[in-house]
């Protein structure tokens, strides 16, 4: 398995408040989740009006697809034209076939402790 990890800083020069960086933000996030069926979120600078932070993640099992696939992606959001791209930090992880993630041996399963509900005896 192959993960494709990219932080994308923007700049959206045009925005004079919050909701108008949201709309542009909005407009980017919901076109590229159309086009690649990415998952893809605004992961900082939340009450910056002129910048923002996006991050989107790629998993595959081939690391070739994955890089292009993250390369594509940024392509499009530079091609959209509503947000200039200031700066961007990829990121590719491969887990090795037959490699568990997490071994059932160090999985803690963690359960909340049992309350009676109000009103119950």
């Amino acid at each position: 398995m192959v993960v494709g990890a990219c932080r994308l800083t923007l700049m959206v020069s045009e925005s004079h408040s919050l909701k108008e960086k949201r709309m542009v933000l909005r407009r980017i996030k919901d076109r590229t989740r159309l086009k690649f069926n990415v998952a893809i979120a605004e992961v900082g600078d939340q009450d910056a009006w002129q910048q923002a932070t996006l991050g989107f993640a790629v998993v595959a099992n081939d690391r070739a697809f994955v890089e292009s696939m993250v390369e594509k992606i940024i392509r499009f959001i530079d091609d959209l034209a509503v947000a200039k791209i200031t700066s961007d930090e990829k990121d590719i992880i491969h887990y090795a076939e037959g490699e568990e993630l997490v071994s059932a041996d160090n999985w803690t399963h963690w359960e909340p402790p049992v309350t009676g509900r109000p009103g119950k005896k």
